[in-house]
């Protein structure tokens, strides 16, 4: 089950809105002989590359598998079907399928005979496939919010450079989770201080997650903006109230939204962004934003994910990583539980998730 965890990571970035499995197919006596993973959405699923690796040798054997075979007919058939068809004994399972149309898939392999087995690795498997469990269960955009920041937590100095508080390797490792992400996400503040690119690069294949800027009053995105080439597709979601003359200026060069402000007039509506990206069928975002963004989304319940790059390096005063998250209390505070911590180059790298979350999304 852990090599098809990690053939499953193999898909990242390219199976939304599908999510991202491996497969590893075991002939009758145990040993492997196939494995496959989704590769893109609308291609095979991974147990159709498995047994297409396993060909004969797969009769009579096992399929590992990280997410429950679907059962239902798409842009490909069920998975099921295939599994039957190939004279599969017996099917192990990491997750059950939440997916309403897909489901279902352990009761119909039983019904044709072969044992099945579900659980195995649950909350490994499910923490790599946390994009698509968040967008089915919620039905929004699973959120993972990334800053970099001092020891002392500081995003930026006292004179407001932040130019580069992390290193060349940490910047690197995050154009790699742009390029596992459906859109990467900014605010007004991020787009006026450092008119960020967000495109991805340095990254094998031809990933371009949507552009998003959150300018509520259509006055961040300047003419000739980074965000505003045509490097990858750029949504910017601006106020219900913003001026006419604005909002057409910057659609003639990206796609504009407009939505509710937030009940406190300041911002925009968090909800009502993820649903408009959810539309649009943006499954994972990485939110990049400064500290009020971040604050914005933390309020509203809308961080699942955190990855923190933290640099060896104290400023002793400016911005730090999160303001206006409506916190007053330590009895308020947002308790984490990490999942990883690992250097990158000279900085550190942490990632959590909220302490209430379910270990099995």
């Amino acid at each position: 089950m852990r090599r098809a965890i990690a053939l499953a990571a193999r898909g990242l970035g390219t199976t939304s809105p599908n999510p991202v499995v491996g497969c590893v197919i075991l002939d009758a006596a145990g040993r492997p002989v196939g494995e496959g993973w989704h590769e893109r959405a609308g291609g095979p699923h991974a147990e159709v590359n498995a047994l297409a690796d396993a060909g004969a040798a797969a009769r009579g054997g096992t399929a590992v598998v990280t997410l429950e075979p679907c059962d239902h007919t798409g842009r490909t058939g069920p998975c099921t079907r295939a599994l039957i068809a190939a004279g599969i004994a017996r099917v192990v399972y990491a997750v059950a399928d939440p997916h309403p149309p897909a489901s279902g898939g352990a009761d119909t392999l039983r019904a044709a005979g072969v044992d099945v087995a579900g659980g195995l690795l649950a909350e490994e498997a499910a923490a790599g496939n946390a994009a698509w469990l968040t967008a089915v269960r919620l039905r929004r955009p699973h959120v993972r919010w990334k800053y970099a920041a001092t020891l002392d937590g500081r995003v930026a100095a006292a004179d407001g450079t932040s130019r580069w508080i992390t290193s060349g390797p940490a910047r690197a490792d995050v154009h790699r989770l742009r390029a596992q992400s459906d859109a990467v996400l900014v605010g007004a503040g991020t787009a006026r201080a450092d008119d960020p690119h967000l495109a991805v690069r340095g990254v094998p294949g031809d990933r371009r997650p949507l552009r998003v800027v959150a300018d509520t009053g259509a006055t961040a995105v300047a003419p000739g903006a980074r965000v505003l080439d045509d490097a990858a597709p750029t949504l910017i979601a601006v106020a219900h109230d913003a001026p006419e003359e604005r909002a057409a200026a910057l659609a003639r060069h990206a796609e504009v939204v407009r939505l509710p402000r937030a009940a406190d007039g300041r911002g925009l509506d968090i909800p009502a962004l993820l649903t408009a990206l959810y539309d649009r069928g943006v499954r994972s975002v990485l939110l990049e934003g400064g500290p009020t963004l971040a604050g914005a989304f933390t309020a509203a319940g809308a961080v699942d994910e955190i990855t923190a790059y933290l640099a060896p390096a104290l400023l002793g005063a400016g911005p730090h990583a999160l303001a206006g998250a409506g916190i007053t209390t330590i009895a308020q505070a947002l308790r984490l539980r990490v999942t990883e911590v690992i250097r990158v180059g000279p900085d550190i790298r942490i990632t959590a998730v909220p302490a209430n979350a379910p270990e099995e999304l």
